[in-house]
């Protein structure tokens, strides 16, 4: 009970095993009948052949208040889009699969490049963007959920937590994001959160003053989670980065779009693990190294609307600040796993940290010698005045797909 508190910019709504989650279902079944609720699962076709995935539809089979659930399916021919076919079978509910590398799906992209509105980079956000589009030409929605597909510890109980702040309809919320520690194995993750997301924003405030918007972003207490909702009436004015800086990116639309007073965090589980990237300290195209340009450049980007003017004096020093303020917290890290019984690899996370400075460098970099890049696909609301009739062909072309 202890933790029964509230802070920053962002109403925190917590765990405190109080509900059963049978109880929890119930009054969502209770909910649904009045705000229909869409499931996005953004998969990758490798995904269908790990053991998590395969969990995760046992548990969705549970799950009777999800009325749609919409399948992003990329990197499959047409030999495995019919075994995805088969495997998304045993789904109860409605469901739709969105074959991304499919003939007809590549039949809406060529639309969308014509109108030069086309998503150009492949990957998570893309798939994301293709799910919203497809959910919004359904109409049979009013709240959107999105999870990842290599959840190895998942439970329905996740969805049901993250979806109840926005089916319920005596709160006021219009966007949830999930959060839960990132404990297993006798060991810390989540990384990217603990060494450059918290370093990096406290050097924001040290180096360039008070930021209402860096503010906002501290009060997520796992800003990177892939698990959010929001209600499906904001979804035509929300744009999605096509890089890893997609949760960031969607935090940064949801704090332009939205009043704080709708926006919520909710805590989905007491044991999260997933898939882990590699460091890939010598490809600053895969893994972490990746994940942490992308993001860095998503932070600075925004912070750019807002007013502030960047240099490459100011990369340097906001460099030296970050790897300073990181060992800091790496001591403190390595002081509660101690107290916790839990293993921290010091050299392997001052390593990270390293990689991460050279990256903010690396990002600031790249900000500034590519002024004119557009970092987010275009929003539904611009597709569908470019071209008013690429609703109802990608809704049929799915639909002519899953037939």
């Amino acid at each position: 009970m202890s933790d029964f508190q509230q802070g920053g910019q962002v109403a925190t709504l917590h765990n405190l095993g109080t509900v059963s989650p049978a109880d929890m279902e119930r009054q969502l079944n209770l909910f649904a009948a009045r705000r229909k609720i869409t499931l996005i699962l953004p998969s990758l076709f490798s995904e269908l052949e790990a053991p998590a995935l395969g969990g995760i539809v046992d548990e969705l089979s549970k799950v009777d208040y999800v009325n749609h659930i919409v399948i992003g399916l990329d990197a499959a021919d047409a030999e495995q889009f019919r075994f995805a076919q088969d495997y998304f079978a045993r789904l109860p509910q409605k469901h739709s699969i969105l074959w991304n590398d499919g003939p007809r799906m590549k039949g809406v992209e060529q639309r969308l490049i014509d109108v030069g509105l086309a998503p150009e980079e492949p990957g998570k956000g893309r798939n994301v963007w293709y799910c919203i589009g497809y959910t919004l030409a359904c109409q049979d929605s009013d709240v959107v959920a999105l999870h990842d597909c290599d959840i190895v510890t998942y439970s329905r109980e996740m969805l049901t937590r993250l979806v109840y702040p926005l089916a319920n309809p005596s709160f006021p919320y219009q966007f949830c994001k999930g959060y839960y520690p990132r404990v297993a194995g006798g060991k810390l993750n989540g990384r990217v959160s603990r060494l450059l997301i918290a370093p990096l924003l406290l050097a924001l405030q040290k180096t360039f003053g008070h930021s209402d918007y860096v503010e906002y972003l501290q009060a997520f207490r796992y800003p990177l989670a892939g698990e959010f909702a929001m209600r499906t009436s904001i979804l035509p004015d929300i744009r999605i980065p096509s890089d890893w800086g997609l949760e960031i990116g969607v935090l940064s639309e949801i704090w332009r779009n939205l009043s704080r007073r709708a926006v919520c965090q909710v805590d989905l589980c007491d044991t999260y693990e997933h898939k882990h990237q590699p460091l890939s300290p010598d490809d600053a195209a895969r893994g972490l190294s990746r994940m942490s340009i992308d993001i860095s450049k998503a932070i600075f980007r925004k912070l750019a609307t807002d007013g502030v003017v960047f240099s490459q004096e100011h990369f340097r020093t906001l460099k030296a600040t970050y790897y300073r303020l990181a060992l800091d917290l790496i001591e403190i890290y390595y002081n509660d796993a101690t107290m916790n019984a839990l293993h921290v690899d010091r050299h392997s996370e001052e390593k990270a940290v390293e990689l991460f400075a050279a990256n903010i460098v690396e990002a600031g970099h790249t900000f500034l010698q590519h002024p004119m890049e557009t970092p987010f696909i275009p929003n539904w609301s611009r597709v569908q005045s470019a071209d008013p009739d690429i609703m109802r062909f990608l809704r049929e072309s799915v639909i002519a797909d899953n037939a």
